[in-house]
């Protein structure tokens, strides 16, 4: 393989040009393309048919494990990099089910990044160090032996553990305070999570919330 061509689908503007930005400098790859979401990046990979794909997992429209389930069903030359500021064992183990043939921290080293890169493309795995130990703990377990390739997403919204935690709170009418208590984290955690779930499930009031809440069902 000559030229490693790269399609980029996140939806913040600011990684895409920060990967672009890195990869610019390295002979032997080129950003061909991007995406802003999960829909649009199926679009332009049936267009460019690239090499990699370096995908979020959090994005408008189709999540990335999605995303990734889909070309690895559709398009099996394509190789998919996950890159995620998400560590926690539902996201790792989901891509994994969905095909990822990487998956990676956005908080790793440049070195890391390029040398995972380049594992991928040609032809190997590479999981970050703390991903690797998820994955050995449920192979040890035979959870990825059970379901290989079966991707599971538990709701349309992507909620953390953590923001499950808060939505059942939030519903029981607790206030911050009491939810910080409840979860041993400090008020202003509290708050930002409350913010960041209404946000998620875009809701203004508990009255919303709770109908969306049973609508997909979420508790």
């Amino acid at each position: 393989m000559d030229i490693i061509n790269v399609v980029l689908a996140d939806d913040h503007v600011l990684v895409r040009d920060g990967i672009k930005a890195l990869l610019e400098d390295q002979q032997g790859i080129r950003v061909i393309d991007e995406a802003s979401n999960g829909k649009e990046a199926i679009e332009v990979i049936a267009k460019n048919k690239p090499h990699i794909l370096i995908v979020d997992i959090r994005m408008p429209e189709m999540n990335g494990i999605e995303v990734v389930r889909i070309i690895n069903d559709r398009y099996k030359d394509v190789r998919t990099l996950v890159l995620s500021m998400h560590d926690s064992e539902e996201y790792v183990i989901q891509a994994i089910q969905a095909g990822a043939d990487g998956y990676l921290l956005k908080g790793a080293s440049k070195d890391e990044f390029l040398k995972a890169l380049h594992t991928v493309a040609a032809g190997g795995k590479y999981f970050t160090g703390d991903v690797s130990s998820i994955i050995m703990n449920n192979f040890v377990n035979g959870v990825v032996k059970r379901t290989p390739k079966k991707v599971v997403v538990e709701d349309p919204f992507n909620l953390t553990k953590r923001e499950k935690q808060i939505l059942n709170l939030v519903l029981q009418l607790k206030n911050n305070k009491d939810i910080a208590e409840e979860l041993n984290i400090s008020r202003r955690t509290a708050e930002v999570h409350r913010f960041n779930l209404m946000k998620k499930l875009d809701v203004k009031n508990i009255m919303e919330l709770n109908h969306k809440a049973n609508e997909f069902q979420l508790i």
